[in-house]
């Protein structure tokens, strides 16, 4: 039997290597020593209530209105895009990338209050906002206190 000189941090330092791997395989490295690789992305998104609408709003810029496809089906809201990479420089002239390129999907399910047929979409300096109005049978509706009238008594 060999003897082997105890380590008490060898453990951790092995633990530490197969979370670094996990990570590497999970997000693709984007550094100098390796390959330049265009990930996947996915926009961020605001979703915010007004008084009559349900409001959602993503960043896409750099993208034409023609890129981005709005779908609804099934009562999900569904956001398909592309960003391309620029070929106009070669890969190998660049030092750093760290924008993301790529396809992107992104789905909402709908309240049940919100009028699919009345949903409108504007596109304005790279952002994207979709208004998705409130069905009216569904608002609120304010209700009058009336006093009762008093009879007199004989």
């Amino acid at each position: 039997m060999a003897i082997v000189r105890w380590g008490p941090f060898r453990d951790l330092i092995t633990l530490r290597e197969r979370m670094n791997r996990l990570f590497e395989d999970a997000f693709p490295y984007r550094g100098d020593e390796k390959e330049l690789v265009a990930s996947s992305w996915a926009p961020a998104v605001d979703i915010y209530e007004k008084e009559n609408a349900l409001v959602l709003a993503t960043e896409v810029p750099g993208l034409d209105e023609n890129d981005i496809e709005i779908k609804i089906e099934d009562n999900t809201l569904t956001l398909i895009g592309e960003r391309k990479f620029e070929k106009e420089t070669k890969e190998e002239n660049y030092h750093r990338i760290e924008r993301s390129y790529g396809s992107f999907h992104r789905s909402f399910t709908l309240p049940r209050y919100i009028d699919e047929d009345k949903i409108k979409a504007e596109y304005e300096n790279g952002v994207l906002k979709i208004m998705m109005p409130k069905k009216s049978e569904l608002k609120a509706k304010k209700v009058k206190v009336l006093k009762p009238n008093s009879k007199s008594k004989k």
